[in-house]
């Protein structure tokens, strides 16, 4: 099977994607420094601040587990609670000759020339695991840090909720202050199984040169749970990624939830496929974007398979600089009678009543705009746990100072 992989990987390499714009893979070094001493304690105060911005806790307050890597290296890898497992993926796969079947399982190794990339030039990853019947409500946080200009990442990570079990995932990523230049390429297979609950969430803030290609793939089985929260609101050269999940079992359930912020010369192309394999499954793909001169591309494909399956795709847009634009591609697709399949979306400027209205009542036209963008970027996800919620709010608000 390795060889196999590998070959389909050797096949692919030269692979454009699907999506988003081309990226010479040799523009970038594939191994960092190995001369210097690195560890979390090396770490100056600025890159600390930096790395708090995307929701990772260094002091490892109220987190049940930590992951770090900067570059090419983990520099840091911790449970903190029973019936939960965290170790580098390459730990993981020489200690569980099983996680080897699950390995591009739910991504294809041949998708494109990044999932060929990580198959060819692999540096490590996270695998993360909660035993069955285990509930980890505190947050496991994974830091994925580009320190070293011109760097590529290139990782695969692994997800595991076994049965009937309860998983939070924090995932930041970001490159250190005065970093400009990057790629990141990161694989990402979820497993929920029977009756699990996983949630994820993940935070952006990487520099303003960056190229970002996360190849995401998820697996829900019966009566499982898959909430996936994705943030982004400062600079990026290129983001580009389309998450498919298979919800394989009766009584699945797949929510993604997505608040995008493009500044100029920010090109963002997201979105998530769902596909509703079996009966009484549900599916929900809702974002907000924000435009102040950049691109944004609204993705989402909703394919009903079985009857009494229910999905609903959800973009609501705001331009504030007439430089920037936003792009809304919902596709429904239902092959089965009983399919019960909506999408919605809105884009456009803030509406001229709306700021009248706020200034009649004593607040200036730059005050009523901040007003309303605020409101309109106060997301409550259903389901997302306190402390989750509570870090996605402080990323928001951190960044609302320099959408106007």
């Amino acid at each position: 099977m390795p060889e196999m992989i590998r070959n389909r990987a050797e096949q692919a390499i030269g692979k454009k994607a699907a999506f988003g714009p081309d990226v010479d893979l040799n523009d970038y070094r594939m191994v960092g420094t190995q001369d210097e001493t690195l560890d979390l304690d090396s770490l100056s105060r600025e890159e600390r601040h930096k790395i708090a911005g995307s929701g990772v806790d260094l002091e490892e307050k109220n987190r049940a587990g930590t992951f770090f890597m900067s570059d090419d290296r983990v520099l840091h890898c911790v449970s903190t609670q029973a019936g939960l497992e965290v170790m580098p993926m390459a730990a993981a796969l020489q200690e569980y000759p099983w996680v080897a079947e699950l390995y591009w399982q739910a991504v294809p190794v041949d998708a494109d020339k990044f999932t060929a990339q990580a198959e060819l030039h692999f540096q490590n990853g996270y695998f993360i695991r909660v035993l069955p019947g285990q509930r980890v409500t505190t947050p496991i946080q994974a830091c994925l840090y580009l320190k070293h200009e011109s760097m590529a990442q290139n990782l695969h990570n692994i997800v595991i909720a076994e049965a009937g079990a309860e998983l939070n995932v924090i995932t930041g990523c970001a490159t250190a202050p005065k970093i400009r230049r990057g790629l990141h390429i990161g694989i990402s297979e979820f497993y929920v199984r029977r009756g699990a609950k996983l949630t994820f969430t993940m935070i952006h803030d990487w520099g303003e040169d960056v190229m970002v290609r996360p190849r995401s793939g998820i697996v829900v089985e019966e009566d499982g749970l898959f909430l996936s929260n994705y943030v982004s609101l400062k600079p990026v050269r290129s983001l580009q990624m389309y998450p498919t999940v298979r919800l394989t079992g009766a009584g699945a359930v797949a929510r993604f939830h997505s608040v995008l912020v493009a500044p100029r010369e920010t090109d963002l192309d997201t979105g998530a496929r769902v596909v509703l394999e079996a009966s009484r499954t549900r599916a929900e793909v809702i974002s907000r974007a924000i435009t102040t001169g950049g691109r944004i591309m609204a993705r989402g494909h909703l394919r009903g398979l079985q009857p009494e399956v229910k999905a609903h795709l959800e973009c609501h847009g705001l331009i504030l600089n007439d430089s920037g634009s936003i792009h809304a591609i919902p596709e429904l697709e239902a092959q089965s009678v009983g399919a019960e399949m909506s999408h919605e979306a809105a884009v456009g400027k803030i509406a001229e009543e709306e700021i009248e209205y706020l200034m009649a009542r004593g607040l200036s036209e730059e005050d009523a705009t901040a007003t309303i963008v605020r409101g309109f970027l106060n997301v409550r996800i259903e389901g997302l746990p306190a402390e989750l919620q509570a870090q996605v709010d402080r990323a928001i608000e951190e960044s609302k100072q320099s959408l106007l």
